[in-house]
This record gives structure tokens, sequence and C-alpha cells, in this order.
């Protein structure tokens, strides 16, 4: 029987965010981050998790420094990680997070944590700047003074900012062609009320439950990393919204141009919230759909080894 201390699973375990960011590459990191973490939001949670993962790795080189033996796999992880390379991957973030709020990239929920957060700030250094003038300490009244001076120049640019709209889904595009395949099927399933439907009905309105569950899907793998349910939940909204004006504006005019002045009138966007797609077992995907989620990211892993640090 082989040892279960070292046989134990890894403290980062494979598959997940942080094993990702943990063993890849800078350039392949950078692919990641621009996919996987688009908002500010979800930048700041990769920080947490970088954050995270320093300190599993002290843990580690701490439990060897007592004459403990790791797991193989902790073993192997260690031996994989540069804390340098973590440190150069912070500092990406960081720098791409004040892009998002030099550039005004942010929304109304981002817009008001940031100003969250330095109102706190400003109150904190406000308090001990009166402090440290009580306690006649001029050098570091003047520090604090300047401090506190960026710090309410900062919370001005934040609230000068207009708020951005959420980024769309990843799948928004082909959302928006199943959307328009379906109005047809909606205005047939809404003519047939009250009465009992036709053969042929009956078959082609069997679609549009096939076409609400691949949209269904198509949502869920637009989910991405370190992004809450609130703030996912903010993106189906806005892209449910627009992407069914847009839907039936296409629609609209396609049935004009085949049969006069038709229009089509649907409410296209009753679908789950993001905690009912979790709850529910996942479909099998289309035989054509393509790679999403983990898979894109396990094929960047695989060509990590051609990129350059």
């Amino acid at each position: 029987m082989g040892n279960l201390a070292l046989d134990a699973p890894s403290k980062i375990p494979d598959g997940t965010p942080e094993n990702m960011i943990a063993l890849s590459s800078l350039a392949v990191f950078t692919r990641m981050l621009s996919s996987k973490c688009s908002s500010w939001s979800q930048k700041k949670g990769c920080i947490t998790a970088i954050q995270s993962i320093r300190t599993v790795v002290q843990e580690m080189e701490s439990q060897l420094g007592r004459g403990q033996p790791l797991s193989d796999a902790d073993q192997e992880l260690l031996d994989s990680i540069s804390i340098d390379l973590l440190t150069d991957k912070e500092a990406l973030v960081k720098n791409q997070m004040q892009a998002h709020v030099e550039n005004g990239n942010i929304t109304k929920m981002e817009r008001e944590t940031l100003l969250e957060q330095v109102s706190e700030r400003i109150v904190k250094l406000e308090q001990e700047l009166q402090t440290a003038k009580k306690e006649k300490k001029p050098k570091k009244a003047d520090k604090l003074s300047g401090m506190l001076e960026k710090a309410q120049t900062r919370q001005t640019k934040i609230e000068d900012i207009t708020p951005q709209p959420p980024h769309k889904l990843k799948k928004e595009a082909e959302i928006v062609k199943l959307r328009i395949e379906m109005a047809p099927l909606l205005k047939i399933e809404s003519g047939a009320k009250g009465r009992l439907l036709t053969m042929k009905e009956t078959k082609t309105l069997a679609r549009k439950d096939e076409i609400m569950e691949e949209i269904q899907d198509l949502e869920y793998n637009s989910l991405e990393w370190f992004e809450s349910d609130e703030a996912f939940e903010h993106r189906l909204e806005s892209s449910r919204k627009s992407s069914s004006t847009l839907a039936n504006q296409k629609a609209k005019k396609k049935t004009t141009k085949s049969s006069g002045n038709m229009v089509y009138k649907s409410n296209l966007t009753n679908w789950v919230t993001p905690n009912m797609m979790k709850k529910q077992p996942r479909k099998a995907a289309p035989a054509k759909k393509k790679l999403s989620g983990s898979g894109v990211f396990a094929a960047m892993m695989m060509d990590s080894d051609s990129d350059s640090d």
C-alpha cells in the first residue's frame, strides 16, 4: 500500500483557474487574462488568486523546512512554480486594472466598488493625519497630506467616469442567430393558443426547445473566471436585451422581404438565471459546437512550451 500522504491530491488541483495561472508562461497567461478576465473586477479576483497561490507555495516550503515530505502532486507543483513569474503576472494584472480606470472602462457596479474603497481610504488617512498633527510629527503629517491629496484626486476621477455597460458574452453572435431562428417559432406558438397544434406545428415547435437549450449552453459557456453571480446576471440581462432587439430587427427585415409587412412580436428574454443553470445537469454539446471553457485553456497550456516568457 502506498503512502497516503504522498498520494494526496494537489493543493492547487489540475484544471482550476489557479492551477492554470500558477503553471502558465507569461505569454499564455496574458492571453488567458484577456479571454477569461475581461473586466476590472475579474482581474481583481485574479490578483486574489495569485496571492493565494503564493501563500500555498510558502506553506509547502515551510512544510519541507520542517522535514515533512510533500505529496507527489504537491512536490511536482512546487517544482513547476516560479515566484518571480508570479510577481510578473501580478504586476501585469495590476497595470491592466489601472488601465481600466484610466480609460473609464468600468461598469456601474465596479465604479461603486472603487468609490467605496477610495472613500474608506480617505477617512483613514484623515484620521491618521489628525493624529500625526496632535503628536507633532510634521514629517509624517506631510507624507500623509500627500497621500490624502492623491486619494482625493482619485476619488474625483472615479466620480467623473461614465459607467460602461457590461462586456458582451463570448458567444453572443451565435445566440443572436439562434434567436432569429426562434422568432417565427414563437409566432407559431403564440398563434396556436386555445387550440390543438397540428402535427406539422408540433414537429416544428420541437425545435424551439432545442434552441432554448442551445442558448442556455452558450450563455453558461460565456461565464468567465472570478465572475460573481451578480456580475454575470447583469451581463446576461444586458446581453438578452441587446441581442433580442437585434434578433427582432433582423427577423423583421427578413420577414418584410419575404411576406410583406408581417412583423414578429416576441419576448426573447425569458431565460434561466446563472444559479438555475448551475443546478441543472449540463446537456451534451452539439456535435459541431466549438471548443470552449477549460478546453480552450487546456490547448493554451499545451502551447505554452513554444511561448517565450
